[in-house]
């Protein structure tokens, strides 16, 4: 008799997690106590996958012999608690997957800059023509990755609510690019309850892996040294110039394997210091992964970022407009703000999460000119930054803010989106706000050009 497993929640992680442990031959139930969204529902038709939605019904949840949540599911769901009173075993969908990977993994954490890492890895590596697959928070789900095909390599985004749920997950590379406080609800408040969830990711490693780490991060720096951790420390750092990759103020330098290398930041195409950050990163992770240095530069060279992270969306008559919309806290913003020397007119606002305005108070007070608010309730950006700069203004229309932003804008400055807020009050989510600002600024760029024929 196949061994019964239900997996809760049926979005990417759950539906992934269904489909691999369909192709391994066991008994599966998915119940998602939300709705299911129809492109999952038929991954799992199509594979004869039983399911319920808007319900768990207890009977058939514990009746399992394991149980695979979703990271979205808190340790104090109700259905968790009866499955730890059963003895049920409860993993993640990231430690399921794992126990069937034949491969290498290079897995990418921290509150920010995950995405740009990972992505920049996965192409370094794919652009190297390594036999690599991209997965977890950016992209498919680790497991139906694993469900599909092998690989030599996966290259993986893991957030803080993934690792909770590991037990053997082990990365032969492991990233932790910063930690600042974030979804501090999840750990009861306790920000060491939420740094021990990120440093699981070193949990597993033995020697021979590698542990590359921000260690400027004063957090991070202090928990290395508290901790027993056997893989091979590589640390990245802008104003340590012991560290194996530095940032020198001028030059990229790595001293890994013995070898000696340079990097400007103009050979890449991601600007500011967090992403001198993130391209020490990736580029110390895939030289370690057995990419040579000459390859790596190729790669740097043909790298896009992500939508919604500093992206480029147009320049209008030497006006340059950003899309920084995915910088929902203000540790994001910072990176923002500091990847232009300024005049800056800042598009912020939407739903506030708490954020403490004064950890950028200066660097608003010498670049923004214009502040304009793009949200319903704007009361708290105009309390801290009143005074600060000289012009703020609020509108609920990102066509409204972007005409706005152009009218009070010259040559050389820089049009930047960049919240420091969730998304909800106006729009669906970030990718929401973000695609609506791109098409108000071509639009915008439409209308110039035909007034300036």
């Amino acid at each position: 008799m196949s061994k019964r497993v239900v997996i809760l929640g049926g979005g990417e992680s759950g539906t992934g997690a269904a489909l691999l442990a369909k192709v391994k031959g066991f008994d599966v139930f998915v119940s998602d106590l939300k709705a299911i969204k129809e492109n999952y529902k038929q991954d799992l038709i199509s594979e004869n996958i039983p399911f319920e939605e808007g319900q768990h019904s207890l009977d058939k949840i514990l009746d399992a012999s394991l149980i695979i949540k979703s990271p979205g599911i808190p340790d104090k769901a109700e259905v968790i608690k009866k499955a730890k009173e059963n003895k049920i075993e409860i993993i993640d969908e990231l430690e399921f997957a794992y126990r069937f990977i034949k491969g290498k993994i290079i897995a990418i954490t921290g509150t920010n800059g995950k995405t740009t890492t990972t992505l920049l890895t996965y192409h370094l590596m794919k652009s190297a023509g390594l036999n690599v697959a991209l997965a977890g928070n950016v992209g498919e789900s680790l497991a139906r990755k694993v469900a599909k095909e092998n690989h030599d390599w996966y290259v993986v985004e893991v957030s803080s609510f993934q690792l909770d749920g590991t037990k053997n997950f082990r990365p032969h590379i492991g990233i932790l690019l910063n930690i600042t406080p974030d979804h501090l609800d999840r750990y009861e408040y306790q920000m060491q309850n939420y740094i021990d969830s990120k440093f699981r990711l070193t949990q597993s490693m033995k020697g021979g892996d590698y542990f590359i780490y921000f260690s400027d991060d004063k957090i991070i720096e202090t928990e290395v040294f508290k901790r027993e951790i056997p893989a091979e420390k590589i640390r990245v750092a802008l104003n340590n110039n012991k560290a194996e990759a530095h940032f020198d103020g001028r030059i990229m330098v790595f001293e890994l394997d013995h070898q000696l290398f340079n990097l400007y930041q103009h050979e890449t195409t991601l600007k500011g210091p967090h992403n001198l950050i993130n391209t020490m990163s990736a580029v110390a992770a895939v030289y370690t992964a057995g990419v040579s240095m000459d390859t790596i530069r190729v790669g740097l060279k043909t790298f896009k970022n992500a939508p919604h992270r500093l992206e480029s969306v147009a320049t209008i008559n030497g006006v340059e407009f950003v899309n920084d919309s995915k910088a929902t806290n203000v540790d994001s913003v910072v990176y923002g703000l500091g990847s232009y020397q300024g005049p800056l007119v800042w598009i912020a606002g939407g739903i506030d999460k708490g954020n403490d305005y004064k950890l950028i108070e200066e660097q608003v007070r010498k670049k923004v000119k214009v502040l304009i608010c793009l949200g319903k309730d704007n009361s708290k950006l105009f309390d801290a930054f009143d005074g600060v700069v000289k012009v703020i203004c609020e509108t609920q229309s990102v066509v409204e803010a972007v005409n706005l932003a152009f009218k009070v804008s010259r040559a050389g400055d820089v049009v930047l989106l960049s919240p420091a807020c969730a998304s909800f009050d106006l729009f669906k989510n970030y990718e929401d706000r973000g695609d609506q600002f791109r098409s108000a600024v071509l639009e915008l760029k439409k209308e110039v050009k035909l007034v300036d024929q």
